[in-house]
This record gives structure tokens, C-alpha cells and sequence, in this order.
């Protein structure tokens, strides 16, 4: 109980110094929080591909209020990853199960996407045996919550780290990240218009899927092997600086998959803007 009672002592003690640091250094604050709020939106993009890709077979309805809960899930693992970095950063096994988990939902679309029929071309959660083994018993509804809030508690965990490492200062951080759950919120909304009109996108969100859960997943061998090269280029515990640069390099590649069909689709209707 005492150690509990310092870690939150130490915590919340560091917001005075945190603040004195700011006025002292104006022009270092305000560069650091345009950089973490920047890095926040260039992950949202992806964070928002998921979690639309996860609501789009709810009825139209239903999409905004998930997504709704989805981000209040955000904010609140957001907050828990803020005030327990420290401790979360030894819970290592939870972002490449995240990670393993984009890619199984990615490879169960595009098996369905292989088959000749129609039907099941979209992510089909009730005929998912994960989906039915574990939360899927809670109905649609509150499943598609469920699975959106676990893959919220891996996103954060990401993000949190990537804007720690940035800067430490804890004022800063938090303004950042909780600036990056707004945009994510937005760019959800707007990605899911996007899906309807552009239907290959679906496509292409899953191959972001897959490429974020790759992301994740390679956490699983820098946590053994933190001497390799791998570790070196995209583990902010062994190298802070190239971390951040692989987060932006994935995060820029994965915009641009979305961005230049959909400049293609607009200046020369390819890919078509509707299903044949």
C-alpha cells in the first residue's frame, strides 16, 4: 500500500515542476506539444481505420453511439496509461496480443474476400470464433464495444509510449495525447463516410490493419532480443529516437495508402467509386 501511495504521490508531484518547466522554456513546450499533438493525428489516422473498419457492419444508427463509446474507452486508457506508464511498461505481452489480433482479423477478411460468393466479403464478427468464444455472447452491439475498447487499451499503450517519447514532461504529454483522442473521433466519423463511398478502402484498411498489427507484433521479439537491429529501429526502450522516426515512417505509408487511391478515384474514377 505505501509503494501505491508513492507512485501516486510521485506522480501527481510532478505536475508543479512540470509546469515550471514550461513557463521557463516557452519556445521548447510549445515545439515538444505541436510534435506529440502531430504524432497523436498521424496515428489517429490509423487508430480510426480499426475502429471504423470494427462498427461499419452495426446498423447506420448504431455506428456513431459505438464510436462514441469507443473514444470515452480512449480517454479512460489513455488516462490509466498516463498515470501507470511506469508499471504498464512491464505488461509487455499486451501490445503484441493487440498485434495478433489485427492480424487474424486481417487475414479472416481476405479469406473471405477469396471465396467466390459475396456475402461474407466484409469482416462477419458473428461468424468470428473469437468473436463468439468470448464477447460475441453480449450481443452485436456491446460485442463491437467490447472488441473496440480492447483494441483502444493496445492503441494506448502505443501512443502513450510514443508521446513519452518525445518528451517526458507529464503536462505536455497528457494535453498531446488527449488532443490526439479528439482527432481520432473525428477522423473515425469521417473515415466511416469514406468507406461508403469509397468501397475499396475497406480493402485497403485492412491491409493497414494487418500492417499495424505486424507493428505490434514485433514487440513480442525486441522484448527477447533488445540487442538485434530490429529492436534498435522500432523499440522506444532501446532507442527512443529511431522509435519515434519508425512511428512516423508507418504512420506517413499507411496514410498514403488511403490518400492516393482516393486522389486516383477523384481525378480519374480508379479505382471506381462504385461496386460493379
Amino acid at each position: 500500500m505505501e509503494q501505491i501511495t508513492k507512485y501516486f504521490s510521485d506522480f501527481f508531484g510532478a505536475f508543479p515542476s512540470a509546469w515550471l518547466w514550461i513557463t521557463s522554456h516557452p519556445t521548447e513546450s510549445f515545439t515538444a506539444i505541436m510534435i506529440i499533438m502531430l504524432l497523436e493525428v498521424l496515428l489517429s489516422v490509423d487508430n480510426a481505420a480499426v475502429l471504423a473498419t470494427m462498427v461499419r457492419d452495426l446498423p447506420k444508427d448504431q455506428q456513431g453511439r459505438a464510436l462514441k463509446y469507443g473514444i470515452v474507452g480512449a480517454y479512460f486508457f489513455r488516462g490509466v496509461c498516463l498515470i501507470f506508464a511506469a508499471l504498464i511498461l512491464n505488461i509487455w505481452w499486451l501490445k503484441p496480443f493487440g498485434g495478433l489480433y489485427l492480424v487474424y482479423l486481417t487475414y479472416d477478411y481476405f479469406k473471405s474476400k477469396a471465396t467466390p460468393e459475396n456475402e461474407d466479403d466484409t469482416l462477419n464478427k458473428s461468424e468470428n470464433w473469437f468473436y463468439k468464444a468470448t464477447i460475441g455472447l453480449f450481443g452485436q452491439f456491446w460485442a463491437t464495444v467490447a472488441l473496440v475498447e480492447v483494441m483502444d487499451l493496445a492503441f494506448s499503450i502505443d501512443n502513450v509510449f510514443a508521446a513519452v517519447s518525445i518528451n517526458p514532461n507529464v503536462i505536455l504529454v497528457v494535453a498531446g495525447v488527449f488532443v490526439g483522442i479528439l482527432a481520432m473521433r473525428f477522423v473515425a466519423q469521417w473515415f466511416v463516410k469514406l468507406l461508403d463511398k469509397y468501397p475499396f478502402l475497406e480493402s485497403i484498411a485492412f491491409v493497414v490493419i494487418g500492417i499495424l498489427g505486424i507493428k505490434l507484433g514485433l514487440s513480442l521479439y525486441t522484448h527477447y532480443f533488445q540487442n538485434s537491429w530490429l529492436a534498435n529501429m522500432t523499440d522506444s526502450e532501446v532507442n527512443k529516437e529511431n522509435a519515434e522516426h519508425f512511428d512516423i515512417y508507418v504512420s506517413v505509408f499507411t496514410f498514403a495508402l488511403f490518400y492516393l487511391p482516393i486522389l486516383s478515384s477523384m481525378l480519374f474514377n480508379f479505382p471506381k467509386k462504385q461496386k460493379l
